[in-house]
């Protein structure tokens, strides 16, 4: 799964690794990318590719409240296509989750030491994800758009950490993932399958990431870790 990442590349410094058109949200720097907060994302409008904000956690439109995104952080690339939460917006709301790394948890309950996951040469990345808006009914102009991150099966180095990673899309990919064109569900899970970026560096880092409240640099410094027992 993804349960925390970090996003502290500037919109600028995105956009020489991420294809941007508009920047229509500010990137405040966050060592600690937590569920539910409002994060930026690619998505696009039009002709254009833009940097906007949703909620991490997908609320379909169906649901009666938005509690519901607390747990729809992630969407299994396995089950995307069919399960009512996800298959029309990956049909149709599919974007970009800009990415610097992103923290996995590995040893026994009680010990378990945080790792910061991220490229080998440490530039920014974006994860596959979709996109959906929800309207309250009760209060018609209360709107909230959400988002999830798609994983897979861990593959590569990942394997020893985790049985799921996140779907790292390669670059090339990201104009196939978001075209509107594409609307085949068979070649959008191949997109994803054959373009996934398998090959990261990672590392024990301090255990305070453990606390969302916790957001700055000294999250991503590396640390020796503690041998179990």
């Amino acid at each position: 799964m993804c349960g925390r990442y970090t996003l502290f590349s500037s919109a600028e410094q995105l956009r020489k690794h991420i294809p941007i058109d508009r920047v229509e949200s500010d990137t405040t720097p966050s060592y600690n990318v937590a569920p539910t907060q409002e994060i930026p994302v690619i998505i696009c409008r039009e002709k254009y590719t833009v940097l906007d904000k949703l909620h991490w956690g997908l609320v379909p439109f169906w649901a009666k409240d938005t509690k519901i995104g607390s747990k729809m952080i992630n969407a299994r690339l396995e089950t995307v296509a069919i399960k009512p939460a996800f298959r029309d917006a990956f049909k149709k709301r599919r974007c970009l989750i800009p990415s610097d790394g992103f923290f996995e948890w590995t040893g026994p309950k009680g010990q378990r030491q945080p790792l910061f996951i991220t490229q080998p040469d440490k530039t920014p990345f974006a994860f596959a994800g979709l996109w959906e808006t929800w309207q309250d009914k009760a209060e018609p102009g209360n709107i909230y758009r959400s988002c999830t991150i798609i994983t897979r099966e861990a593959s590569g180095p990942l394997q020893e950490i985790h049985h799921r990673m996140p779907v790292a899309l390669d670059p090339g990919a990201y104009g196939e993932w978001l075209g509107h064109e594409n609307l085949e569900v068979s070649h959008l899970q191949e997109v994803l399958f054959r373009s996934a970026i398998t090959e990261f560096a990672f590392y024990p880092v301090s255990k305070q990431v453990n606390a969302a409240r916790n957001n700055g640099p000294e999250n991503i410094v590396a640390v020796e870790a503690k041998p179990e027992g």
